[in-house]
C-alpha cells in the first residue's frame, strides 16, 4: 500500500457539498492499495503511521506520533498514487488494487488505526471528493508497504 501523511491542525473533506469527514489536529492520510496487497500491508502501514513521529515535543524536535498528541487521523482513498509516470504524458494507474479489492484494504485500513485507539474519520471511496487542510509546517511524509 502507498500513503501520503500530511502533519495537519485540521482537515476535511466533502461529498456533493456535504462535509463527510473532519478532524482537528492530526493527519490526513491518502491512500491507495496496489495490486497485490494484503491485510498484512494495510497491518504495517497502520502501525507506521499510528507511530510515525512527526509532530513536535516540547523542544521544537519531531519527537512525538499522531497517538502521542491524542490526534486524529482522516484517511481518505487515493488511487492516483499509484500513478506510472514513466513513459508518456497522461500516468496510467493499472498498479493501482481492482476497486473492490482497494475498497475493502481502505476500510481495513482505517478500521486497523481505529484498533490502535485512533480517532479515525474518512471520506467516501470512489466519490468526487475535495480535500481541504490546513498542513501543519508543512510535513508531508510518503510510505510505502
Amino acid at each position: 500500500m502507498k500513503a501520503v501523511l500530511q502533519r495537519v491542525s485540521e482537515a476535511s473533506v466533502r461529498v456533493d457539498g456535504d462535509i463527510v469527514g473532519e478532524i482537528g489536529s492530526g493527519l490526513l492520510v491518502l491512500v491507495c492499495a496496489m495490486q497485490g496487497d494484503t491485510e498484512a500491508n494495510a497491518d504495517k502501514l497502520a502501525a507506521k503511521v499510528a507511530k510515525c513521529r512527526i509532530f513536535q515535543d516540547d523542544a521544537g524536535k519531531m519527537n512525538r506520533s499522531v497517538q502521542d498528541i491524542g490526534g486524529s487521523v482522516l484517511v481518505v482513498s487515493q488511487f492516483t498514487l499509484a500513478a506510472d509516470t514513466v513513459s508518456g504524458n497522461r500516468p496510467g494507474f493499472s498498479r493501482a488494487a481492482a476497486p473492490a479489492d482497494g475498497e475493502r484494504l481502505y476500510e481495513y485500513f482505517a478500521d486497523q488505526l481505529r484498533a490502535l485507539g485512533l480517532t479515525v474519520e474518512t471520506g467516501r471511496f470512489g466519490g468526487d471528493m475535495k480535500v481541504s487542510l490546513l498542513n501543519d509546517g508543512p510535513v508531508t511524509i510518503p510510505m510505502e508497504f
